[in-house]
């Protein structure tokens, strides 16, 4: 079935009124398109962002972040009054969002636009013990396929996550140095905006953090390195893929719980469209070990979800052509010379 649609697909696309490949990346992104959704005419339908936010305990010393742990739940609220990059552009692209509490240690007030699935007010301090309990993480991965599933019931075909969380490059570093086995010096970026001081301090603490763990599963890793909202965008990927929906990965964050993902089950990769290429150090490493060819490159590395949201235009341009450009019969145009 696959080679036949493929096949089919193929075809499909290089029948229409161009030059073959002339196109580009959204001749294969029609391509994957089809093929996640098993059909010559694939649709975007409802497109979602998930932000997931959770606060890091490693930051409650403040050796790894500029910013203090606070401004997680601030920017929460800013998510939720509208006020973010990730709010404009799901806004200008007709893009639904979804706040996640996934651990942020704050109390939020009932009644605000806020999926709440708070596993614990922050993670522990991986310094000292794992991020997470076992049980922890496998609630993470239970709440989050439990909200895509939700979504994908509503008509959603596409889904990008985003995160929010002081300290998360911390774990995204660590993760990444597990599973791509890489030291962390060359995993370790300047994340909210450490200067070159600041990093190589934030190195020299983490290389002790990434001594004193030895975990023998992806799962395992995920729980020692690990925060709530990398737990949960680990299990959402999961089960996006299982739902055949089509997942864009946003940036550095996102993609260390890809590599998550994919040592799980190695099929979530032919779902995943890579959104851009973050100038967060390391997203570059991800990037080669994943094959992975991100559609934009704009100097991005704010989080949220931005560059997934930016590139939702692009998945809808590639299945447009494919389903509304003309072939050069229908066109009347030769196609001899």
């Amino acid at each position: 079935m696959t080679s036949t649609l493929k096949k089919q697909l193929r075809d499909k696309i290089d029948s229409k009124t161009k030059p073959l490949g002339a196109l580009g990346d959204l001749e294969a992104l029609a391509l994957q398109i089809g093929l996640i959704q098993e059909t010559t005419s694939p649709e975007i339908k409802k497109p979602h962002i998930v932000v997931f936010a959770a606060d890091h305990g490693i930051t409650e010393k403040g050796e790894v972040n500029p910013f203090p742990q606070e401004v997680t739940a601030q920017m929460v609220y800013n998510f939720v009054n509208g006020g973010a990059a990730i709010n404009v552009f799901s806004k200008t692209n007709d893009i639904t969002l979804k706040v996640v509490d996934a651990g942020v240690n704050h109390k939020f007030e009932s009644g605000l636009d806020i999926i709440n699935t708070k596993i614990d007010f922050g993670t522990k301090n991986y310094q000292d013990q794992p991020a997470m309990s076992t049980e922890q993480c496998d609630l993470a991965f239970q709440h989050a396929q439990d909200i895509v599933a939700k979504i994908h019931k509503s008509g959603c075909n596409t889904i990008g996550f985003g995160e929010m969380g002081i300290g998360n490059t911390s774990s995204a570093a660590l993760l990444m140095a597990h599973f791509i086995n890489l030291p962390i010096e060359a995993c370790v970026g300047s994340g909210t905006g450490l200067n070159q001081e600041g990093i190589a301090k934030k190195a020299k603490v983490l290389s002790e953090v990434f001594k004193t763990h030895k975990p023998q599963s992806p799962k395992a890793a995920l729980a020692t390195f690990g925060g709530f909202e990398i737990a949960m965008i680990c299990g959402a990927i999961l089960k996006a893929q299982k739902l055949k929906m089509t997942v864009v990965i946003d940036g550095f964050i996102v993609t260390s719980a890809l590599l998550v993902a994919q040592a799980i089950d190695k099929n979530v990769l032919e779902n995943c469209v890579f959104a851009h290429h973050s100038n967060e150090q390391g997203h570059q490493k991800m990037l080669e070990f994943l094959n992975a060819k991100p559609l934009l490159n704009l100097g991005l590395r704010l989080g949220e979800g931005t560059g997934a949201a930016l590139t939702i235009p692009l998945l809808r341009a590639a299945v447009d052509f494919l389903n509304h450009m003309a072939s050069f019969s229908s066109a009347g145009v030769s196609t001899e010379s």
